[in-house]
């Protein structure tokens, strides 16, 4: 019990401080309120004195802005205004002009219409003259027609046939007098060019022939080439292609045949079988067969040879394969290989006169004949054929057209086409090239004569000089001295026209004077 007693006091104390300890915390705590309340004061009347400065900063600005964009918006106004006054006046200056314009217009329009009349009314008279003209015209025919005894389509007949007449006598005029004024130094230079290319380059005489001769040991041998029941010269035949006869000529064997390359491979394979001795038909094949790959390479061996020698390089295996083939085939007996490498120099000599590209005159003056190898397989004139291959082949225009026109099967599209014509006709035309049988020689004479006899005013003719000039003699009294040259030149055509022959024909027109002309 003395304890509790004790402890109450304390605990009265205790209690005691507690409340005047709540007290004094209350009472700090006013004095604090107090105080934040006279600072909020302060900050809310600092914050409106801010928030009134910064009102009236705006509002000033905003009247700068607006006082600025309403000096902008004026001068833009002012701007506008100045552009529009300007638009204005070039507006009224256009519209005066325009109406200027259209003032002109209406003068001119009355102008023409005044004129328009002025010339309908021109064109009527002249209408009316034109009609009195023809009556006029007409009484005057009728009376002419009268007075001469015709009618006006008798009378215009007439007259064109006088006036044709005499054109062709003056055309024959000038025409003698431009071949007189450029003959001689066209003729003098022509010479000069075919007499270096000939000087320059010769060629054997022609010595070829359709058919081969075999020579045997002795007379046994054809015997053996017979064989039991003839089986062996069958087989020969059968493999070769070429007919064999076997006649009354000592010690020989002859080969017919056309195909000059087939007669080759005949006539080695046979040599080689009389050699070896051994003749029976398997033999034969064997050796046919080997012969024939030795002939082609010969022949491409040869083509690349005549390539070499002419100096013209880059051509297709095909068309050497081609000129090789040409060792074999001749033409009115001349060798068309030699011959188209006799064409090539000649090519080359008159282009080195003429200033041309040598290379070219020479590729077309080879290749020229090219269609000659195949024409017995192709139906068409060897010149367009060999003009096909070499177009197939790749070679230019330059030379597929020298090839085509060198017979005239097209017109030369340049000059080296027509050295090629030139150059093929005289190989072809000189003396011993080629060979003719004694019928087309005689046949070709009589033709020639023929021909010119048939023109009128003529009145004697002669072939000379082998068939390669015709000499004509006119009447004095049907040809006129002017019309030599229409006749010379009428009678080339029709030679040209209705003959074949190699080379060129001169025609010789003889009367007081004489007028030339060659057919080529």
């Amino acid at each position: 019990m003395e304890s509790l007693a004790d402890l109450i006091p304390s605990l009265v104390g205790l209690i005691v401080g507690i409340v005047a300890g709540y007290v004094g915390a209350r009472a700090i705590d006013r004095s604090r309120l107090n105080s934040a309340q006279l600072r909020a004061s302060e900050v809310l009347r600092d914050a409106d004195k801010e928030a009134e400065t910064i009102k009236k900063e705006a509002l000033l600005q905003a009247k700068d802005k607006l006082f600025q964009a309403r000096a902008d918006m004026e001068n833009e106004i002012r701007e506008r205004r100045a552009e529009f006054s300007a638009r204005e006046s070039r507006l009224l200056k256009k519209e005066e002009h325009l109406e200027r314009k259209t003032g002109h217009i209406e003068t001119k329009e009355q102008a023409l219409v005044k004129q328009e009349k002025e010339i309908e009314s021109a064109h009527k008279r002249a209408k009316d003259k034109e009609k009195e003209a023809e009556n006029l015209l007409r009484k005057q025919n009728e009376k002419l027609e009268q007075l001469a005894g015709m009618s006006t389509s008798e009378a215009k007949e007439l007259i064109l046939k006088k006036v044709e007449d005499e054109t062709r006598i003056e055309s024959a005029r000038i025409i003698r007098q431009i071949e007189e004024e450029t003959a001689t130094q066209a003729d003098k230079k022509a010479k000069e060019i075919i007499a270096t290319a000939t000087g320059r380059y010769a060629a054997d005489y022609v010595a070829e022939r359709t058919v081969s001769v075999v020579n045997l040991p002795n007379e046994e041998m054809k015997g053996r080439i017979i064989g039991r029941e003839g089986r062996n010269i069958r087989a020969i035949e059968a493999a070769t292609g070429i007919d064999l006869i076997i006649d009354d000529t000592p010690e020989a064997v002859i080969l017919s045949g056309y195909n000059s390359i087939r007669r080759e491979v005949a006539r080695i394979s046979l040599e080689r079988l009389i050699n070896d001795g051994r003749i029976h038909p398997a033999r034969i094949e064997e050796v046919v067969k080997k012969v024939a790959r030795e002939v082609e390479e010969t022949i491409i061996e040869a083509g690349e040879q005549a390539s070499f020698d002419v100096g013209v390089h880059g051509i297709h295996a095909e068309l050497i394969k081609l000129l090789g083939k040409l060792k074999y085939r001749t033409s009115y007996a001349q060798n068309v290989y030699l011959h188209s490498v006799e064409v090539a120099f000649l090519c080359g000599i008159m282009a080195a006169e003429l200033g041309l590209n040598q290379k070219k005159a020479k590729r077309a003056g080879l290749l020229h004949d090219i269609g000659k190898a195949i024409d017995h397989e192709v139906e068409g004139a060897h010149a367009v054929i060999g003009a096909d291959i070499a177009r197939r082949f790749g070679e230019s225009s330059l030379i597929v057209n020298a090839i085509a026109a060198h017979h005239g099967d097209e017109e030369p599209s340049s000059t080296i086409a027509a050295l090629v014509q030139a150059a093929d006709t005289l190989s072809a035309a000189r003396p011993g090239a080629r060979r003719e049988m004694l019928e087309n020689y005689v046949k070709r004479l009589e033709d020639l004569e023929r021909i010119a006899d048939s023109f009128k005013g003529v009145s004697k003719s002669f072939a000379i000089q082998a068939g390669r000039e015709i000499r004509i003699i006119v009447e004095n009294t049907n040809i006129s001295e002017d019309g030599l040259s229409l006749l010379a030149r009428d009678i080339r055509k029709k030679i040209e026209k209705e003959l074949s022959y190699p080379g060129q024909i001169k025609i010789v027109v003889i009367k007081e004077s004489r007028a030339v002309e060659y057919a080529r």
